[in-house]
């Protein structure tokens, strides 16, 4: 069973709805930094600012393009939800693919027209695109150690500081994900 499946998907749809109908977020919004190269996570809100190490996909190098490539994505997205009974100990979704994905995946030829029209137009509607395209999906920050490389596109953190993490972030916050 994947993260997705095991959040209620009604709270999935509903944060995703949240995070899209207003274009300026709340005061309490923070933003998470990945930098890939550096393995670093930073969360900042009302500066504060707290880092913490990560280990990435198995191929971190690189934006990601289709589902099974290892890699972690890179671009703007939020926090859609917090899933507590994650089998990595703990989880935070992230809002991939976004439209710039969708349309550089588009373009490659991973994904069709009709395929980019249906993530667009669910993203559009506040809606969840589909989880399950050549894109790939179910991305998440996640625990269960950052000591290497290991996921299949994800962040993960130690359990000690995904427990800090989980408890400081709140669905709407802001996630860029740099090289």
């Amino acid at each position: 069973m994947n993260e997705t499946t095991m959040f209620n998907r009604a709270g999935w749809t509903a944060s995703v709805a949240l995070m899209l109908c207003a274009l300026s977020l709340p005061a309490w919004a923070a933003q998470i930094t990945v930098f890939k190269s550096k393995r670093l996570l930073e969360y900042k809100v009302d500066g504060i600012t707290r880092t913490y190490k990560i280990g990435l996909g198995g191929s971190p190098v690189g934006h990601k393009l289709r589902q099974g490539d290892r890699k972690t994505p890179e671009g703007s997205y939020v926090i859609t939800h917090k899933n507590p009974q994650s089998q990595y100990y703990l989880s935070l979704g992230i809002s991939y693919p976004n439209l710039n994905d969708a349309a550089r995946a588009r373009q490659s030829g991973v994904i069709s027209n009709a395929q980019y029209a249906a993530i667009d137009a669910a993203i559009r509607q506040g809606r969840a695109p589909s989880q399950h395209t050549p894109l790939g999906g179910d991305v998440f920050i996640h625990g269960k150690g950052a000591g290497s490389d290991w996921t299949l596109g994800c962040v993960a953190l130690d359990d000690k500081q995904m427990r800090e993490l989980y408890d400081l972030v709140r669905p709407g916050d802001k996630v860029d994900i740099r090289p």
